[in-house]
C-alpha cells in the first residue's frame, strides 16, 4: 500500500482527499497544515509520496519544497492546488516537485498521480506541461544552464522520452524490454550529461536545448 502525506491549510480539504484516498487503497499516513509541521512529519513518517498545497499561510509549498531539498530528502513531492500560474508552477518544479497537478481532478487522476511518483516517475497537468514549454521556449530558465550538455545515445533518449511522458522505472523497463536496474543507470547517466538533480531538471533542460 502507498503511503502518503497530505499538506494543505484547510482541514476540510485534507479530510475530503484522505476519504477520497482510502476508497482508492492509498494510505494517507500524516497530516500538516503548513510547511514547518511537513517537514518533521514528513521526517517521522517517511511517506512514499507527499500532496503539497502552495498557498499556505507562515511557510508555504515553495518554502516546503526547499527545505526537503536542503535536508536531500528523497519523498517524491506532487503538488495539488488551485493555482496553475506559470511562475508558480516553475518555481515548484526549481524547488524540486516531481508532479503538478489542480484540484479539479478527479480520483483517478489523482490515484495515477500518486501511483507513477511511488514508482518513480513525474505527472504534471495537461495544461501545465503546455504552459509550461511555452515558457521554456520564450526563454524562461527552469534551470541553470551553466553545465554543458553532453550528447546521449540513442537509448538514454528512448529512456528520457518515456520518463518525460511520465512513466516511471519500471514501466520504462517493460516498454523497452530491460531491466529496471538498466533503467536506472540509463537515467543517472542522462542526469550527468545534462548536469540536472533530477529526472523533471532533465526533462526541462532537454525541451529547452531542443534534445526533446
Amino acid at each position: 500500500m502507498i503511503r502518503v502525506v497530505l499538506v494543505d491549510d484547510q482541514a476540510l480539504i485534507r479530510q475530503g482527499i484522505a476519504g477520497l484516498l482510502a476508497v482508492a487503497g492509498i494510505e494517507v499516513i500524516g497530516e500538516a497544515a503548513d510547511g514547518r509541521a511537513a517537514i518533521e512529519v514528513i521526517e517521522t513518517t517517511s511517506p512514499d509520496v507527499v500532496l503539497l498545497d502552495m498557498r499556505m499561510p507562515r511557510f508555504d509549498g515553495i518554502w516546503t519544497l526547499e527545505r526537503l531539498r536542503e535536508k536531500s530528502a528523497e519523498v517524491p513531492v506532487l503538488v495539488l492546488t488551485t493555482f496553475d500560474d506559470d511562475l508558480l508552477v516553475l518555481d515548484a518544479l526549481r524547488a524540486g516537485a516531481r508532479g503538478y497537478l489542480l484540484k479539479d481532478v478527479n480520483l483517478a487522476q489523482l490515484t495515477e498521480a500518486v501511483n507513477t511518483l511511488a514508482d518513480g516517475g513525474t505527472l504534471f497537468a495537461p495544461a501545465v506541461t503546455d504552459r509550461l514549454i511555452r515558457a521554456i521556449r520564450s526563454g524562461t530558465p527552469p534551470i541553470d544552464r551553466t553545465v554543458p550538455v553532453q550528447d546521449l545515445t540513442a537509448r538514454e533518449l528512448d529512456v528520457l522520452r518515456l520518463a518525460a511522458s511520465g512513466y516511471g522505472n519500471r514501466q520504462i523497463a517493460d516498454a523497452l524490454f530491460l531491466a529496471e536496474g538498466t533503467v536506472k543507470n540509463h537515467l543517472s547517466s542522462v542526469l550527468a550529461k545534462l548536469g540536472a538533480r533530477d529526472r523533471t531538471s532533465a526533462v526541462l533542460r532537454a525541451l529547452q536545448d531542443g534534445i526533446l
